[in-house]
């Protein structure tokens, strides 16, 4: 399996400019025959609270369409950071389109207590079987709690997706813990983090992939956009911005 994370500059509010965003980047993937591409925390919208509860909406948003009809035609799923309604209130939430199924969403179930103002926790773990693996996001705050990823691997995961918005902090957070989880559980960890304004702190990019021994095979630098695609069979990993 050909999978890809993608790191953008999501733009503060536009739903349709980051709708484009996503699309260019889909479609870098799709030249190379992926089969699944991830996005960061909040893609849709970028990271941004306080502007969540007017921005949520649903994977259903006919603006979406062109995510599902790409994902039919060529064959890819595709997940998209976006803030979703539910009747408890707002959720940090990946939609996921996949070729010729129901649209799902995964919503992140452990929040940072500095979300708790404006989120409410995800209820369920979602598990994508493509081809010979099942992929487990993951969403920031929770990709570096221990609980999070050993009850996904307990739902059967052998692909860990941290879809991130993370700052320098946290990125060095994440480089110590990633490494560790994909080592214990023989399962490569992917990260995806945007770049640019988010909430209060600035983005850093640096999304990278660790192999099932927890060898980092692939990054990206702090201020360009790009993907990197990691082939599950063969190990090998592409880096295109």
């Amino acid at each position: 399996m050909k999978i890809c994370t993608a790191q953008i500059r999501p733009i503060k509010g536009d739903v349709d400019k980051n709708i484009a965003i996503h699309k260019k980047f889909i479609a870098l993937a799709v030249a190379q025959q992926a089969d699944a591409i991830f996005f960061p925390e909040l893609s849709i919208t970028g990271y941004e609270p306080t502007l969540a509860k007017d921005l949520a909406t649903n994977q259903n948003d006919a603006r979406f369409d062109d995510f599902q009809h790409i994902s039919d035609n060529s064959n890819i799923t595709i997940g998209v950071g976006m803030p979703t309604k539910h009747d408890a209130g707002i959720l940090i939430s990946m939609g996921i389109f996949q070729p010729h199924q129901l649209r799902q969403t995964y919503s992140k179930q452990l929040l940072h207590s500095d979300e708790l103002p404006y989120f409410v926790h995800g209820q369920q773990q979602v598990v994508l079987t493509i081809e010979k693996e099942n992929i487990a996001p993951a969403i920031c705050y929770e990709s570096l709690q221990p609980e999070h990823v050993a009850k996904a691997v307990e739902s059967g995961a052998t692909v860990y997706i941290a879809s991130v918005a993370k700052p320098a902090r946290g990125i060095a957070k994440a480089f110590k813990h990633y490494p560790i989880i994909a080592k214990q559980y023989s399962m490569p960890v992917l990260m995806a983090n945007c770049l640019g304004p988010s909430d209060d702190f600035e983005s850093v990019g640096q999304s990278a992939i660790w192999n099932q021994d927890g060898l980092l095979i692939g990054q990206l630098d702090e201020t360009t956009e790009g993907i990197l695609l990691y082939d599950t069979d063969t190990e090998e990993m592409l880096s295109l911005i």
